[in-house]
């Protein structure tokens, strides 16, 4: 059996954000986890890639609770490993409207601390792809919320990570960053 700290580095709630920089369609690049239009915060969600139905749907569900995002000042961005041309095929089947960024290079994924996989053969994709993530930034760049998958049929559920996302940020709930204690 292998030790779990021989290959992930977790991204820790409490952390700095990593600098990322993604291509997205239409534009040159975005920096994952950085303020975007008139949010403080970000939600930053990895996907497996087009390859993987449950991430399709995951992602038309994420524009469901995209404008409550908004309203409580969390702006939304998905990534993946995925080429351009894949996202554009995978386009297709997406009803969504909030940026979507591509070609999350291996580097990058295990700085995210992310779960990593190869494919099972050519059909399902042809480069490594990472396993689901969620990611909640604050204003300073830190790392509020933190939800790291190894496969695909465990996400967070999204209108109760809404409500905790509501909840975190209301001021008067003085609610801290959790899970930061060592011991």
């Amino acid at each position: 059996m292998t030790n779990a700290s021989q290959y992930t580095n977790k991204l820790l709630p409490g952390s700095r954000f990593p600098k990322i920089n993604c291509p997205v369609l239409n534009s040159n690049e975005v920096e994952l986890g950085r303020v975007q239009q008139d949010a403080a915060w970000q939600m930053v969600v990895v996907y497996r890639g087009q390859h993987c139905p449950m991430c399709t749907q995951y992602l038309n569900q994420l524009e469901e609770i995209k404008q409550s995002l908004q309203d409580i000042g969390v702006s939304l961005i998905a990534v993946s490993a995925d080429s351009e041309a894949q996202l554009l095929t995978h386009k297709e089947k997406l009803s969504v409207s909030y940026p979507i960024a591509f070609e999350l290079k291996p580097e990058q994924m295990n700085a995210l601390g992310l779960y990593v996989s190869q494919p099972r053969n050519a059909q399902e994709t042809d480069h490594l792809f990472a396993e689901p993530a969620v990611y909640v930034v604050n204003e300073h760049g830190t790392v509020q919320v933190v939800d790291i998958s190894n496969n695909p049929f465990v996400r967070p559920d999204l209108s109760t990570l809404l409500r905790g996302i509501t909840w975190i940020k209301n001021p008067d709930n003085n609610y801290p960053i959790r899970g930061m204690h060592k011991g």
